[in-house]
């Protein structure tokens, strides 16, 4: 099988791509990799839409999206064009196109860019199982073919570029029936409309292949750039993106999971973050991310290189098989390990910001949803019970020195672990870097059922060393569970919610990981509550990891488009209208989509779905089935929660909660 992907898993280096000229703007190649958003305004308000992209440009924007549902928006991106310009603003403009061909046949005279969806731009989709004999599917592929080649032919004449944006949630029920809901349906749906494209001689294309599971979404780019090489085509530039993300730190950790991972390896030339806010709000986290790797190859340390066969499939998850040490590895979710290490001190209410609420009143601790598994106070041992549920990690002399005290585990260094000392019979830890993984440490380590490892690196490309020593054990035989380690410097919060999301989501991604602990150095001069929110936001930053590469699920997931011009509702107030009622319901995700386009389909494998379908109305799904349509706006909610009550999902808010002074 071949698993080559991108250029190294070890060594920074870019994937070369081919130059796409996007009205003057170049991707790939040598080019910077670009930033781009979608507006949110109605096409028809042209000066509506003209201001929104002035501020999209003046946040970063390089090039801007605009939604053209039929032929009038398709003709009114001339106007927004003409009064930009007027303006003196030359950023090149994209019509985003969906069923509609004679719209994207129009746009491509007007704008520098088309995207269209192979999954309805002439195919269609009513979520019906079709048997297709080879014959029938032939001729099928044909029909589309010529009904997309105007649009090619139109695009060639005019200079325009194109991308072919394939979404997850949006395939043919023609390429479900052949390839199932799965990222090679994905790739297939999109090199069905490139082969056109190359047998035109039209090579301005630009693909992406987004969706909201970020293990999908990158298993798909993956598999992408495999086929692109294997089948001899052009290596074309790819356009990154999680489809509804979200808002707020969920979106921009789910973002990160699934861009960042893919940046890591060298793909992506261009990067649009989709979260439920202003779409000005969306360049500034893209540039954050694609910043990381500006001088990466330069600042980082040289990883061994690898031996042999990768020994995971990049294009599917498969979680690393492990043996069970405590509660770590084999069936277990991953776990979460936060630091207290830096506090002065640790009193009963301060383990409120690991998740556990402790009340005076009535003498007893309440675990919330992001209640962390263990919490690693260094040299100096928590000096009280701790409540069931929460564990202690301490350094070995500390841990050696204390005695026995239940739920009190060690972390050594590779020093303290070679040497003959005390070890706990269920549990110890054990610092490591890919370094110190040498042939006597591998040979401990298949031989030792007790202990979990830590991996850390200090390396600038974190993310592939840690891979790379997560390869070494494989291809050893060694199967002790293993806890991501990383520590990032005193910066924003925002880049460490993005840096951490990136490092650790990448590997979980790939089944490499069974735990977590994050770090944050040079801090000084921070009182003991500034401190405490330090421990909170990395403590929850953790769990929102392991939600976002589909690993934990630890509370309630919403699946909420960004918005654009097709959106029917407001969808910033109607998703934090949704989350203040339903942000309860651990592990249940729920897609909020602005209109049809970004309906069902988009919501993919969401449980339930709030799907604006005309001025008003909304239609409610359960999975991808509509069960209520036309629903008044004002008691969609209440009719979304009857229906999750139906299905017996449903749990009162006040049931789940009992009163607690802090």
């Amino acid at each position: 099988m071949n698993k080559t992907y991108c250029p190294s898993l070890t060594e920074y280096k870019r994937r070369v791509s081919r130059v796409v000229n996007i009205g003057g703007l170049p991707m790939g190649g040598d080019y910077p990799i670009r930033v781009q958003s979608m507006t949110t305004v109605d096409t028809m308000d042209t000066m509506g839409s003209v201001e929104q992209t002035l501020r999209m440009v003046a946040a970063g924007c390089e090039y801007v999206r605009i939604t053209a549902p039929s032929m009038k928006e398709a003709q009114n991106l001339l106007e927004i064009k003409k009064e930009l310009r007027k303006r003196g603003c030359n950023v090149p403009l994209i019509a985003d196109i969906h069923f509609t061909p004679n719209a994207a046949e129009l746009a491509a005279r007007i704008v520098e860019k088309v995207r269209v969806n192979p999954g309805n731009y002439a195919d269609k989709k009513k979520f019906e199982e079709i048997e297709y004999t080879d014959a029938t599917y032939a001729a099928e592929v044909e029909r589309i073919r010529e009904r997309f080649r105007p649009l090619v032919q139109i695009c060639k004449q005019h200079g325009t570029a194109m991308r072919i944006g394939t979404n997850h949630g949006s395939l043919s029920d023609r390429i479900l029936s052949r390839y199932g809901d799965t990222p090679l349906g994905m790739v297939e749906s999109a090199l069905e409309f490139l082969r056109l494209c190359e047998e035109e001689n039209y090579y301005d294309v630009v693909l992406s292949m987004k969706a909201s599971n970020t293990q999908v979404m990158v298993q798909a780019y993956r598999l992408l750039v495999q086929k692109l090489d294997e089948e001899g085509l052009q290596p074309y530039p790819l356009h990154l993106g999680v489809t509804e993300a979200g808002e707020a730190e969920d979106g921009r950790i789910k973002s990160a999971v699934g861009i960042g991972t893919l940046l890591e390896d060298g793909l992506g030339d261009t990067v649009r973050v989709s979260l439920t806010e202003a779409p000005e709000a969306e360049a500034p986290v893209a540039r954050m991310l694609i910043d990381r790797y500006t001088g990466r190859a330069a600042t980082a340390r040289l990883i061994k290189p690898l031996e042999g066969e990768v020994p995971i499939n990049p294009f599917q998850y498969h979680r690393r098989v492990t043996h069970e040490v405590g509660n770590f590895g084999g069936l277990n979710v991953p776990r979460v390990i936060t630091s207290t290490a830096r506090l002065p001190r640790v009193e009963y209410a301060d383990l409120r910001a690991v998740g556990h609420l402790y009340s005076p009143f009535l003498d007893k601790f309440q675990m919330a949803d992001h209640g962390a598994d263990y919490i690693f106070s260094g040299e100096r041992p928590v000096p009280f019970m701790l409540p069931n549920g929460l564990k202690e990690i301490v350094t070995y002399p500390a841990w050696r020195d204390a005695g026995s005290r239940p739920h009190h585990f060690p972390v050594m260094t590779a020093s303290s672990y070679v040497e003959d000392g005390p070890r706990h019979p269920e549990l110890n830890f054990l610092l490591l870097s890919l370094d110190a993984l040498d042939a006597p440490m591998l040979h401990r380590l298949r031989h030792d059922r007790a202990v979990v490892l830590v991996l850390h690196t200090t390396n600038a490309h974190a993310m592939p060393e840690l891979r790379r020593a997560f390869f070494e054990l494989i291809n050893h035989d060694i199967t002790c569970p293993v806890v991501i380690a990383r520590s990032f410097p005193d910066q924003a919060l925002e880049q460490t919610q993005l840096f951490a999301a990136t490092d650790v989501g990448g590997l979980l991604i790939d089944g490499l990981g069974d735990g977590v602990v994050l770090g944050v150095e040079l801090l000084s001069n921070r009182s003991h509550e500034e401190w405490l929110d330090t421990v909170s936001g990395l403590n929850q930053l953790s769990f929102g990891i392991l939600q976002a590469a589909r690993t934990r699920m630890s509370k309630t997931e919403y699946i909420s488009c960004p918005s654009c011009g097709r959106t029917l509702f407001d969808l910033q107030e109607t998703t934090a209208m949704i989350r203040k009622r339903t942000d309860h319901l651990k592990g249940i995700k729920i897609g909020i989509m602005g209109c049809i386009v970004n309906g069902p389909g988009e919501m993919a494998d969401a449980d339930y779905g709030y799907v604006g379908v005309g001025k008003g109305k909304i239609a409610l799904y359960r999975g991808q089935e509509v069960i209520k349509k036309a629903v008044p706006e004002e008691a969609a909610v209440d009719e979304l929660i009857e229906l999750m009550r139906e299905d017996g999902r449903w749990i009162e808010k006040e049931l789940l909660e009992e009163p607690v002074g802090v």
